[in-house]
This record gives C-alpha cells, sequence and structure tokens, in this order.
C-alpha cells in the first residue's frame, strides 16, 4: 500500500482515507510555513545606502525569492541552501551546497559571505535570512581547523544523540562566522535577521547556530557536550576546544547594538494550521506540543499508550506533536527520526487488537521534506503507519524490532512502500507527527 493511495478504515461507521487525511495535515503545515507568504510581513524599510542580502538553510533561497519579489529597491547578495533546494532569483546568488554533512560549496559560500559583509557602513544594511540547515551550509572553519574536522564532528554528533542545541553549542565554537561572529564581520552596518525556526523554544541563538546572535554558550560548554556523549575525536577539534583560544561574541557586546532579528515562520504557526485542518475534518485535536525533544523511539512508546487510550475512550481525534527528535544510532541501517518514530510506533501497536471499528494511524515526517538520507533531493521526509502495517510486514517476513535494532527504518518503510516522499518543500519548521485514532 504506497503512501498517498486512499483507502478506508474497514467496518467504520465513517468512511475516512486515513493517509489522505494525515497527508493533508502535513500539507497544511507545509503552507503555514511558505516563506513566500511568511517573509514579506516582515521586511524593514530600505536603508539609504546598500542593501545587501546574505543567508543560509533549507528555506534560504525561496526567501530570497520572496525577497526579490517584495524589495522595493537595489539588492545584492548571496545565499546557501542544501542541493536540490534552489529558487530562481535574479538579483541575489543562490550557492548550493552539502547537508547535513558540510562540503567544500558551503565553506567557499560562507567566505564569500563572510567577505560581502565586511567594510560595510553605518547607512548600510545586511538583511540575513537563517532557516534550518545553517549550520551546516555555513561551513566556515575557524583558524586551525579544516573542512575535514568539521565533517568528522559533524557526523559524530549526528550519531550521538544529541540534541540540537547541543550540537550548535559544538558548533559554533569551530566556526569563523556561526556565533554572532557574521554581525560581528558586518559592524557598523545595521543587521536585520529573518528567520524560520526549526529549534525547540525558537531560540535565535539555536536556529542555524545564530551567526548574527549573540552567542550565551563558551567553550567549556562546548567540551561538556563532548565528553557527555564520548566523542574524542577528530584531534584537531578536541585541541581547538581545549585551547578556547577565540571566544563567541556574548551578549551586551556593541556590535549587536544595531542587529534585531524577527520570527518569520514557527511551529506554533504551522501547528495552530494543522490543528484547525483536523477540526474540520470532524476530530477532536489533542497538541502535545512544538518542542518535544528526547530518543525518537522513547516518544513513540509513550504516544503509542495515549493513542490507545484515547481509542478505550471512544474518541476520535488528532494527537499532533512537533520538535525535534533524535536517535543514538548503533545499527548499520538508513533512517532518521521521523522514520524511526513510525517504525517503533508501529511496534508497540503490532500487537494491539485494534478491530474493525477502531482504527489508528500515523504520518512522521520532517518539514524540511528529508528525513536522514544521503543528501539527496529525492530522500525520504518520514513514513506511514496504519492498522495493516504489522499485517503486511509479517506476510514479507520483516521484524519491525529488528529493524529497530539496525536503526534501519528506511529499508522497513520502502519495502511496504510506506515512506513520505513529498521532495523538497523549500522550508523548514522541524518534525510534523499526527496520529489519527477513529473510535467510532
Amino acid at each position: 500500500m504506497p503512501f498517498g493511495t486512499l483507502h478506508s478504515f474497514r467496518g467504520s461507521a465513517l468512511t475516512i482515507n486515513p493517509d489522505d487525511l494525515l497527508r493533508r495535515l502535513f500539507d497544511s503545515a507545509l503552507a503555514a510555513a511558505d516563506p513566500a507568504l511568511a517573509v514579506p510581513p516582515h521586511l524593514p524599510a530600505p536603508p539609504r545606502g546598500r542593501t545587501v542580502v546574505v543567508g543560509a538553510g533549507k528555506a534560504a533561497a525561496a526567501m530570497a525569492a520572496a525577497v526579490e519579489r517584495s524589495w522595493p529597491g537595489p539588492l545584492e547578495g548571496l545565499v546557501v541552501t542544501r542541493y536540490g533546494h534552489g529558487a530562481d532569483c535574479r538579483r541575489i546568488e543562490v550557492v548550493e551546497a552539502a547537508h547535513p554533512v558540510p562540503d567544500a560549496a558551503g565553506e567557499r559560500a560562507a567566505a564569500r559571505i563572510l567577505d560581502m559583509v565586511r567594510g560595510l557602513g553605518a547607512d548600510d544594511l545586511v538583511l540575513c535570512l537563517i532557516s534550518g540547515g545553517g549550520s551546516a551550509l555555513l561551513a566556515l572553519p575557524a583558524p586551525g581547523l579544516t573542512i575535514d574536522d568539521k565533517r568528522a564532528a559533524n557526523r559524530a554528533l549526528l550519531r550521538s544523540g544529541a540534541a540540537i542545541g547541543e550540537m550548535n553549542c559544538v558548533r559554533k565554537h569551530l566556526s569563523a562566522i556561526k556565533g554572532g561572529r557574521l554581525a560581528a564581520a558586518a559592524w557598523p552596518a545595521r543587521v536585520v535577521s529573518l528567520l524560520i525556526s526549526d529549534v525547540p523554544g525558537d531560540d535565535p541563538a539555536v536556529i542555524a547556530s545564530g551567526p548574527t546572535v549573540a552567542d550565551p554558550t563558551s567553550f567549556a560548554d562546548a567540551r561538556a557536550v563532548l565528553e557527555k556523549y564520548a566523542i574524542v575525536e577528530p584531534a584537531g577539534v578536541v585541541a581547538h576546544l581545549q585551547a578556547a583560544a577565540d571566544e563567541t561574541p556574548k551578549p551586551g557586546d556593541p556590535i549587536f547594538a544595531r542587529a534585531s532579528f524577527a520570527l518569520a515562520s514557527r511551529p506554533a504557526d504551522v501547528f495552530l494550521r494543522a490543528e484547525a485542518a483536523a477540526r474540520a475534518a470532524g476530530y477532536e485535536c489533542l497538541l502535545l506540543g512544538t518542542n518535544l525533544e528526547g530518543e525518537a523511539r522513547s516518544i513513540a512508546a509513550r504516544h503509542a499508550e495515549l493513542a490507545r487510550s484515547v481509542r478505550a475512550q471512544g474518541r476520535r481525534a488528532v494527537i499532533l506533536s512537533g520538535g525535534e527528535l533524535t536517535v543514538t544510532v548503533r545499527g548499520k541501517g538508513r533512517g532518521g527520526p521521523n522514520q524511526e518514530y513510525v517504525l517503533a510506533l508501529a511496534e508497540a501497536l503490532g500487537g494491539t487488537d485494534q478491530g474493525s471499528a477502531r482504527q489508528i494511524a500515523a504520518l512522521a515526517a520532517d518539514t524540511d521534506g528529508t528525513d536522514g538520507g544521503i543528501g539527496e533531493p529525492n530522500d525520504p521526509a518520514g513514513a506511514f503507519m496504519d492498522e495493516t502495517t504489522a499485517t503486511r510486514a509479517g506476510a514479507l517476513g520483516l521484524d519491525p524490532s529488528a529493524f529497530l535494532d539496525d536503526n534501519n527504518s528506511t529499508e522497513f518503510f520502502r519495502t511496504l512502500g510506506d515512506l513520505v516522499t513529498p521532495g523538497p518543500t523549500y522550508t523548514n519548521v522541524n518534525d510534523f507527527r499526527a496520529i489519527l485514532v477513529d473510535s467510532a
């Protein structure tokens, strides 16, 4: 049953297409975070001097296109986005680079961005367009480090299960541009940052590692993250953090006196739209929060218990949650936190006697269109499950527990035809999870 195929809860009093409804909820969330709508209301007034647009992230190119359509005066600049996430811009150059592990294209783009903002005057404006993914895309190593050092550190952090705030604390202290250093380079120009948030809590210092925002973390904090997750390589990274030679600019530094930011879109906004869509379809809506963090399979186990409880009460409901889950990688398979969440949910519900009129289905996907993957535009964003998942998996000899142990959720859902693959969405407001409980 490929995702997108319309089917009904067999025996339900109301005929419902669960995969169709769940995908419509996901699409409603994406529409609420469309940069074409989110960016223009937050644009500042044009300056007396030059306007230089820079930026990084999976939404950066779409944000740049929105600026071009709305800006009344001259523009110039460069933004860097993930491969396959480009947009048609005429005045702002768009460069594509690797994510989540940085590459030389991202390093060159970050160096060019830093050069563009140096030497500007007080009458000039730097308009900085920042979205999730910018940490890897602004891949300019601190002096003494190499791009290979950053790649190795990034891979280790991604496999460790570290939360996004912890990862970005380390990234800031390995960078020549993140952690407020871009704003420092632009001084005395005015810096206005428009942010699309992909982090729990919408902290601007964490979104893309805060290139234009004061950094409250320290080298000591970064060392503590490596110690917590037993990351001891590469040696150059460890030595750099130990030396602590050039701390990031902190709150209160005068370089931020002419820097400001606005949240153009955040997870709370998109879940309001999804809630409305769920209620319009006749479902009670239970929003568990937009900033959930934790191990994907542990969160899935708790959500499975909640879904059982809702079903036992005879309620028709959609259980929504956002945030950014993590996976501690111990196997050799492929996947991401959203796919692992759905696989763990399917495993937890597999032994449940859902019955012909009491059904549970779920979708979890990253709103940027990619959940793990190998860096290709058609990587899966997440996965779908319903009351047939356990039966179909059993018929094919697929053991959910074995696939979880190998962190191989992609292959499990690929075999079943239940991957969610929307392609690039040109936005990024983090994970979207919806569990549909139909207890008619």
